[in-house]
């Protein structure tokens, strides 16, 4: 299949970049989260261009989710697409994933919990260094929209990044209507999932009558988006910074307790802006591992607990406590 050289070139600096944070030498051993879907097989062809260049070892997965009955065909498919082209193919189903999910009303959620376990699961079973998602410009549009209805902080609204750690993005700047004209040139197979066009979740209803009406109203949307996204993450990073460099002047890593502690004194300084000691919770949060999901009650019911006379311990959750004594504070992390 034709590939863009262009978007090559792109994978290319997008890989060299990755491959420099994660400090791996030699050769890395890339997944391909291969739904069968037009862009994760867009993806797979041109993660196998790399391949064949000698760039990175490559394997794709597929995870069966078992909800629409036309799935084995699914299964077949990237079966068939993978023999073709010679990439080992792990399949797996939802049923047997040895994971528990309580379901807060998004299936969509549900459905990205589930892959996130698999992937990470097919990981660690085969010694890969990445995972490479599909997710493409139109993607990064609903999701900036979802989470604008849902009242997201700038963290949120900064959408994804084509580099998460393990999880690389190559498709980002890449356009849904450029991917399947490629896809049907080169009549290259793909699955047809009707449920995409039904209204009755948010992400299409975004998908279907917001974007085209943005685009309606300016042809130049999806380029001014993308500006708009970078300066929010490029203000996203700073802030984060910001936030760590204080976080670093106020708590000390205890190497025997093997937590770390803060002063209450400075944390609580005037100086600090509320939006700030946020920041700091929650980078506070990611260094010591804690299980938890960025909501504005869950952090702002931190903050009141630090900025009240009151001592002792307060449990957040029930495997996450945070103490405070004689003017210092620390997290406890069950699990």
């Amino acid at each position: 299949m034709l590939i863009n050289s262009h978007l090559l070139h792109h994978i290319h600096q997008l890989l060299e970049k990755a491959i420099k944070l994660k400090g791996i030498t030699g050769k890395p051993l890339v997944i391909v989260g291969l739904s069968g879907g037009p862009d994760s097989v867009f993806l797979l062809y041109l993660m196998h261009e790399l391949y064949q260049q000698g760039s990175i070892k490559l394997m794709a997965a597929h995870l069966d989710h078992q909800w629409r009955t036309e799935s084995p065909q699914d299964v077949q498919l990237c079966q068939e697409l993978c023999d073709n082209l010679a990439i080992p193919l792990v399949t797996g189903q939802a049923s047997t994933l040895p994971i528990t999910i309580k379901y807060n009303g998004s299936k969509e959620e549900v459905g990205r919990t589930l892959r996130r376990f698999f992937f990470k699961q097919t990981r660690e079973q085969y010694g890969a260094d990445f995972v490479a998602l599909a997710h493409h410009q139109q993607d990064q549009q609903e999701t900036f929209f979802m989470r604008l209805l849902r009242g997201s902080t700038l963290s949120g609204l900064h959408c994804m990044r084509d580099i998460d750690d393990i999880y690389l993005r190559p498709l980002l700047h890449t356009s849904k209507e450029d991917i399947v004209a490629s896809l049907n040139t080169n009549a290259v197979s793909y699955v047809h999932d009707a449920t995409n066009a039904s209204d009755a979740f948010l992400r299409n209803r975004i998908r279907n009558h917001v974007l085209p009406a943005l685009a309606q109203c300016d042809q130049r949307f999806n380029q001014k988006f993308e500006s708009t996204l970078q300066h929010l993450q490029e203000e996203d990073d700073f802030l984060a910074q910001l936030a760590q460099d204080i976080f670093n002047g106020i708590f000390v890593y205890d190497q025997e307790l093997g937590h770390y502690r803060g002063t209450l004194t400075a944390f609580n300084n005037a100086s600090i802006p509320a939006v700030v000691q946020k920041r700091i919770i929650i980078h506070w949060l990611i260094v010591e591992k804690a299980p938890f999901a960025i909501s504005t009650n869950f952090i702002e019911e931190i903050l009141r607990f630090l900025h009240s006379t009151e001592g002792g311990t307060h449990a957040i959750r029930h495997n996450l406590t945070i103490h405070k004594k004689q003017g210092l504070c620390w997290l406890s992390v069950v699990g």
